[in-house]
């Protein structure tokens, strides 16, 4: 006689919510130096037998360490007995450090200065680009071109024959107030001095009214929601920039610079005034870095080389990137249509959206590390 023993089906693991947040508490955010838990990023966690689901939600689109976070989740989550199947959404919320924008533009989360310490070094071009690659993420970005003696914004969106008209807004309280409709190109909603005065038409104002338009530019200007709101100045330290600065409460300014010595020292002067108004410096860009010459791919450093990356080290603040001298970058520029919309797959392009994605990484360190700021 046979005796057939019958088959004991092994135990399923249950996995628990509990177990999965133990898990991701060991994940940690490479810009921030906590973990995902702890930092409330981990939402919407929910399983089924073994199949575990939950959204990660970064502080801003274009984050550059996205891939890094994820691969980091599945590989906690994955180790877990248990887990079969395993589902992560990769969502963003950007969070401000303070009250949004201030009494003016009460809905713009993020107020970047874009500044110089001299012209002729690409800062219009740089911020119209750094503008487009951010809204390409799906951020919501406004660009203020408050460059006034030479706005060149409409320019470089393509938008130069558009005029701003009115529209009308309804306030919290209920009433509506007529307010100015911004450009909108490429994703990206701007105002500019260009859009008022005809071509070749000077603008001879003297402190007072610069500082009057800035104000306009902000509290008169249908912005709408916006993460990031980057303004053009003008070169130098002058009025527009301290009007700029007391008018609301800047997340940080942006310094643009070529690798020349003379360039370099210009921009310390401009990067010490800023910290010298309490606005925190988001990082220095090198422009026209280099030149690829497109016969023979070699590198040539036109304008010398390191002078931002120098001067980063100095100050101890971040050195977003070096971005390439380029025939198209130019040629786009020329004909309103940014090198990320004419050659998007370019290598100017992908220097373009690193320098951006770097750029939101200090604006989401600067939003976690420093307490709220009174409303202006």
């Amino acid at each position: 006689m046979t005796t057939v023993e019958a088959e004991t089906a092994a135990p399923v693991t249950e996995v628990t919510e509990a177990q999965v947040l133990a898990a991701l508490s060991q994940v940690q955010d490479p810009d921030l130096h906590k973990d995902l838990v702890t930092l409330k990023m981990i939402k919407n966690v929910k399983i089924c037998e073994g199949s575990v689901s939950f959204q990660v939600e970064l502080t801003t689109p274009a984050c550059p360490l996205k891939a890094k976070i994820e691969a980091d989740c599945r590989e906690a989550v994955g180790s877990i007995p248990g887990v079969t199947n395993l589902k992560i959404e990769m969502t963003s919320r950007v969070i401000a450090r303070r009250p949004l924008g201030g009494k003016l533009i009460p809905n713009v989360k993020h107020v970047i200065a874009v500044a110089s310490g001299k012209g002729g070094v690409g800062k219009s071009t740089v911020a119209t680009n750094l503008a487009v690659a951010l809204a390409q993420t799906g951020a919501k970005v406004g660009i203020m071109d408050a460059d006034v003696y030479g706005p060149t914004i409409p320019m470089l969106l393509g938008v130069e024959d558009e005029q701003m008209e009115q529209t009308a807004v309804r306030l919290p309280d209920g009433n509506v107030v007529p307010r100015i409709a911004p450009v909108e190109s490429h994703g990206v909603t701007c105002v500019s001095m260009g859009f008022l005065i005809e071509p070749g038409q000077p603008v001879v104002w003297r402190g007072p009214m610069l500082s009057k338009v800035v104000n306009q530019f902000l509290g008169e200007v249908a912005w709408g929601e916006l993460d990031y709101l980057l303004v053009d100045l003008p070169p130098g330290t002058g009025d527009v920039t301290m009007s700029l600065s007391e008018a609301i409460p800047l997340t940080g300014a942006v310094i643009v610079m070529t690798p020349q010595d003379v360039a370099s020292s210009i921009a310390v002067k401009s990067l010490r005034a800023f910290q010298k108004m309490n606005v925190p410096i988001l990082g220095i860009i090198e422009n026209m870095s280099y030149f690829i010459a497109p016969d023979t791919g070699k590198s040539y450093h036109i304008f010398g080389h390191g002078g931002g990356q120098e001067a980063a080290e100095e100050l101890k603040v971040p050195f977003l990137g070096e971005i390439p001298l380029d025939i198209p970058t130019r040629k786009g520029g020329d004909e309103g249509q940014p090198v990320l919309i004419s050659q998007p797959d370019s290598l100017q392009a992908t220097v373009f959206r690193e320098v951006a994605g770097r750029l939101a990484q200090q604006i989401s360190i600067q939003a976690r590390q420093f307490r709220p700021l009174p409303v202006m």
